[in-house]
């Protein structure tokens, strides 16, 4: 049966690196927006540097500049990028021409009509994370996931939205999602737990071992 991967987003400090090196999750986020959880440059590539080489770092973006993006991922600070703003089809394809590394484009669920075009990005990956006016991710709340059993999807896709240990064996039954991606779901008063972390990458990997 699939196995669903994990990754754990927003990490930027030295013991968030230490616990997942111990608990292995398939890919860990680095966020540069602005939020509460944005790390610079220097401190992603300080951080990357510490990264066990088996997870895959993402680098989170909403609405940058393709430059930055690019001198990123030429700097190997990052793996894979992520999408998570308002960027185009058009904008992706111009990234596109700037680099090789992966790309997953966030569609913030609010309606069945959210899922209208989603050909249209040149992406390899999507991720459906909860629409929240004004907000781009990291809002904690959950969406219908009935919408999402609802529509054929082509690409490999990841969910976010309100994510944590208790309620993530929802999202592995009741979709086809090819990973999870969890943050505020596995903190505590703002910071990453190690507890939390575990708990959440057991719950999805041991549902997976009962599929097998």
């Amino acid at each position: 049966m699939r196995k669903v991967k994990v990754k754990i987003c927003g990490l930027k400090r030295t013991q968030d690196i230490e616990c997942v090196n111990r608990l292995l999750p398939d890919y860990i986020g680095f966020v540069f927006a602005k939020t509460k959880r944005e790390v610079t440059e220097q401190q992603a590539a300080q951080l990357k540097a510490m990264l066990n080489p088996q997870i895959k770092a993402v680098g989170v973006f909403v609405n940058a500049e393709i430059d930055l993006i690019v001198r990123l991922a030429e700097s190997r600070t990052i793996d894979i990028i992520q999408l998570h703003g308002d960027e185009d089809a058009a904008y992706c394809e111009r990234l596109r021409l700037q680099t090789e590394l992966p790309i997953i484009k966030t569609v913030r669920v609010k309606d069945a009509g959210s899922f209208e075009n989603l050909q249209a990005y040149p992406c390899d990956y999507l991720l459906f994370d909860t629409y929240t006016k004004g907000q781009y991710g990291g809002t904690g709340k959950r969406f219908d996931l009935s919408l999402v059993a609802d529509e054929k999807i082509s690409r490999p896709y990841f969910i976010a939205g309100g994510l944590e240990a208790a309620n993530v064996t929802d999202v592995l039954k009741n979709s086809n999602a090819f990973a999870v991606d969890v943050s505020g779901g596995v903190e505590t008063e703002g910071f990453k737990d190690p507890e939390k972390i575990a708990a959440f990458i057991a719950e999805v990997r041991g549902d997976n071992d009962d599929k097998r």
